[in-house]
């Protein structure tokens, strides 16, 4: 069995490797699939090239949205945020079959593309797909499965493809442009939110909008090629293939109003009762405070230790403060006067947080308003009874 799978390997790879000409009859496809929303990964839907010659046999998906997971060093690196994709060819009938399946449409725009255009995509998709060149570099939002689409074609074609950006009419962010895709996902966007910081809220540029499978989609309807009569529409037919039903969406996990509403409330009664017993419960404060620590120096290693670039500058670090962890051991300390300076100046600035919330350059995420007015909560109180006890 392990001779037969070698020998398979070396045939698809002198396959790919060997020079093949293109038919008359051939044609290349630009392929969005549509988001899923019962996946965080495929909320915001997939792109890929298809070429379909059937006079070579030939109908391939070039789907750039893979990865090894036995890559040298995978979570390190995944975790350092230099994760390496690759381009896969897969059986395009079988490709489009498993969306399909998923009640997921799939949009075929078949390209306007010459003879010696379409063969020079597909020798760079084949040369792409050698074992030595099919990685690159992943980035949320510049280099992934969608952008690269594009790349290919403005490598490959040059000032022959133009694109026309006065479709985009809307002035969204990086970051709201992702949360119209999470709207029936609230906790992907909430972590979204809470792990990637300040390089989000710049205004995306109509090119920009393109890490989107669906912006594209939109880019390449409004895109032209040169012809020896001038610009034409370079798009020309979209092919829809729908699914037989409808997807359904099913979220069993209770919405983030709901989970951290019911906290706020739970802190406001117990903090009522430990104000009248004039002693705070050091489990809540335990808990929240070695919570929001772990947050912050997750945020913290994310932004100075990595290369995710989208991590950096991250203002969630003004409610998840890295120092609580050390406040927690601060609690059980007898220097009374240090604990109220502590938790003097947290309360101060969650509140400062808390006021300037719709102003910060970073969009803060709505969901963790009760969250952050419950710590401003036990804040003070610490503050409050510590600093009677010490008077």
């Amino acid at each position: 069995m392990r001779y037969f799978l070698l020998l398979c390997l070396l045939m698809v790879s002198a396959k790919i490797s060997a020079q093949i000409h293109l038919s008359e009859n051939a044609k290349v496809s630009i392929i969005t699939c549509a988001p899923d929303q019962n996946e965080l990964y495929a909320a915001f839907g997939h792109s890929a090239i298809r070429v379909y010659d059937p006079e070579n046999n030939i109908d391939y998906a070039y789907n750039y949205g893979t990865f090894d997971f036995n890559q040298p060093n995978f979570y390190l690196n995944f975790t350092k945020g230099n994760l390496l994709y690759r381009l896969a060819v897969q059986s395009y009938p079988r490709f489009r079959s498993i969306y399909l399946y998923y009640n997921r449409w799939v949009h075929e725009q078949v390209l306007d593309l010459n003879q010696n255009q379409k063969q020079q995509v597909f020798d760079f998709l084949q040369w792409n797909a050698l074992p030595e060149n099919q990685d690159y570099l992943y980035d949320y939002f510049y280099n992934n499965c969608a952008t690269i689409i594009r790349d290919v074609f403005v490598k490959v074609l040059g000032e022959n493809i133009r694109f026309d950006d006065s479709h985009i009419n809307t002035n969204y962010t990086i970051r709201e442009l992702t949360d119209l895709y999470l709207k029936d996902q609230p906790w992907g966007d909430l972590g979204i939110d809470i792990c990637l910081g300040l390089p989000m809220d710049k205004k995306a540029s109509p090119y920009e909008y393109m890490f989107l499978p669906d912006y594209i989609e939109k880019a390449f309807d409004h895109a032209s090629i040169m012809k020896e009569t001038g610009p034409l529409p370079i798009v020309l037919e979209t092919i829809v293939s729908d699914p037989d039903q409808a997807q359904v969406i099913t979220h069993s996990v209770p919405h983030p109003w709901v989970i951290f509403g019911v906290a706020m409330l739970l802190t406001i009664v117990i903090s009522f009762f430990d104000y009248k017993k004039q002693r705070p419960s050091r489990w809540l404060d335990v808990t929240m405070l070695s919570i929001t620590g772990l947050i912050g120096w997750l945020l913290l290693l994310l932004w100075i230790a990595t290369d995710h670039k989208a991590a950096a500058n991250n203002f969630n670090i003004l409610w998840a403060i890295p120092t609580n962890l050390i406040a927690v051991f601060m609690l059980f300390a007898k220097r009374k006067a240090l604990v109220t300076k502590y938790f003097g100046l947290a309360a101060a600035l969650t509140l400062l947080v808390l006021a300037s919330w719709p102003f910060l350059p970073q969009q803060l995420n709505v969901y963790l308003i009760p969250l952050v007015i419950a710590l401003g909560i036990r804040y003070g109180l610490n503050y409050w009874l510590s600093k009677s006890t010490y008077e």
